[in-house]
């Protein structure tokens, strides 16, 4: 930290510009660390299942660690709330429900849904001016998927 942010603070400095598929994937990001734990596994399976995504169909392994990686280094050095405002702010219109989408069967896959996730996840759908109802339909289906 240098002597101007340490006088005006993180919060003051420009924002992360952040391509759209840099987005979506700090969604997923965000996603899996909303309650504090990011394990190397969480990393790949976050890489495996954009590279299933027809949005990162013509992306290589190796662009989308150099992806994630860009991601991890702006959730180290500024934190959940940057990264998750960037990809906010960086997200695409037409991919929002889309990220939402991810984001939400990243957290609903686990075994136990915490509350912080919960949180999160009703967080992202209004951050992302999703409405209610397609939000709803969503979590149903990946309920039924995740055998909830």
């Amino acid at each position: 930290m240098n002597l101007l942010d340490t006088i005006l603070g993180r919060e003051n400095q420009a924002p992360e510009v952040l391509t759209s598929t840099e987005a979506f994937a700090a969604i997923a990001l965000v996603a899996i660390t909303s309650d504090a734990v990011l394990s190397e596994q969480q990393v790949r399976s976050i890489s495996t299942v954009l590279s299933r995504l027809q949005l990162f169909s013509s992306y290589s392994e190796d662009i989308i660690n150099k992806l994630l990686e860009k991601n991890l280094s702006i959730l180290r050095h500024d934190g959940f709330n940057a990264l998750f405002n960037a990809a906010k702010e960086s997200l695409s219109p037409e991919l929002r429900e889309a990220a939402f989408a991810v984001a939400a069967d990243l957290v609903m896959t686990e075994t136990i849904v915490t509350e912080e996730e919960k949180n999160f996840l009703n967080d992202l759908y209004r951050a992302l001016d999703i409405p209610c109802d397609i939000a709803i339909k969503i979590l149903q289906v990946l309920m039924i998927k995740n055998q909830r």
